[in-house]
């Protein structure tokens, strides 16, 4: 064996890049995220009010509006927070509030009774309860009366629907206070957010559902139909859109209640983010994305602010 070849071979044994023992190379780390979470911030020319809709004994109904600080009347927007009916999600769509006010409106969220402090229809009953309550202090929001429209995500975004969908029944008001006001809402947008409750639950109840109804499908089907926003589609219900993530899948019963919103000529429309989770609102790319949908529709439906 040739003096080189003997030296190369004995260092190989024992060097640990030959040997058998020899560590790994360590794995690449996987790439990063193509997300960016937002932190919620009041933006300059805006005051954040709280306003209580109703004192419960299990939780205060509040509401958070970004309101301008300049004179002005200004088209309003409801925000609806998701949470899978459980958990308190307002604080996660502040930011896309924020911007949707930077845009030309008085921004709200309410804090609704959760699925673990009241069953349904306590939920819908809070929203309805929270839409006369920013009527009734419209002047100190400066917000319009007559132009106002809701949106939300997931289980926010069947709060959204439902809410929309109800207008003028008064079997979804509740008996909170403000009755001498309208809950009407001129515009509605639903992102990632099922429309039909009875088609997912027919088979086996989720757990969400179960804990959000108290009763399984099986045990009240009519509570399950009830609650679903495409059971109540008909002629007046307002403009409708859908937002969604292209990798989301909340979306049951989303494209059959869209035909029947096309056969009555009601408008409807979906937009698909491209690469988008659940929940996009909340995060960068898609939470400016979101904002540019919302704010081109509710300024067709609910107009321009005027300023004094």
């Amino acid at each position: 064996m040739k003096p080189f070849l003997a030296t190369f071979l004995a260092l190989a044994c024992v060097h640990p890049l030959f040997s058998a023992d020899a560590p790994k190379t360590a794995p690449k780390p996987p790439p990063a995220p193509g997300w960016k979470s937002v932190k919620p911030h009041t933006p300059e020319g805006f005051t954040l009010k709280t306003l209580l809709v109703e004192a419960h004994p299990e939780h205060n109904v509040e509401l958070l509006v970004y309101v301008p600080d300049k004179d002005g009347t200004w088209p309003c927007i409801l925000d609806i927070h998701g949470g899978g009916w459980k958990a308190r999600q307002v604080e996660n769509d502040k930011p896309l509030m924020e911007r949707l006010a930077q845009r030309g409106f008085v921004t709200a969220l309410v804090s609704y009774r959760l699925s673990t402090e009241a069953k349904y229809p306590a939920a819908i009953n809070d929203c309805k309860a929270a839409l006369r309550t920013l009527r009734a202090h419209s002047k100190e929001l400066k917000l319009d009366p007559d132009r106002i429209g809701c949106m939300g995500g997931s289980a926010g975004g069947h709060l959204s629907g439902l809410t929309a969908m109800t207008n003028g029944l008064k079997e979804f008001e509740g008996t909170g206070p403000n009755l001498e006001f309208p809950s009407s809402v001129k515009a509605c947008i639903v992102m990632a957010a099922p429309m039909d409750l009875e088609a997912p639950n027919k088979d086996k109840t989720s757990e969400g559902a179960m804990l959000f109804f108290g009763d399984s499908y099986q045990q009240n089907p009519k509570l399950y139909a009830q609650a679903s926003p495409i059971t109540h589609v008909r002629p007046g219900v307002p403009p409708t859109i859908f937002i969604e993530g292209e990798k989301d899948s909340l979306k049951v019963g989303r494209a059959e209640m869209q035909a029947k919103l096309k056969d009555l000529n009601i408008e409807t429309d979906v937009y698909t983010l491209k690469g988008a989770p659940h929940p996009y609102w909340m995060s960068q790319p898609w939470l400016d994305e979101t904002v540019d949908i919302a704010a081109k529709f509710f300024k067709k439906h609910l107009g321009e602010g005027v300023v004094k």
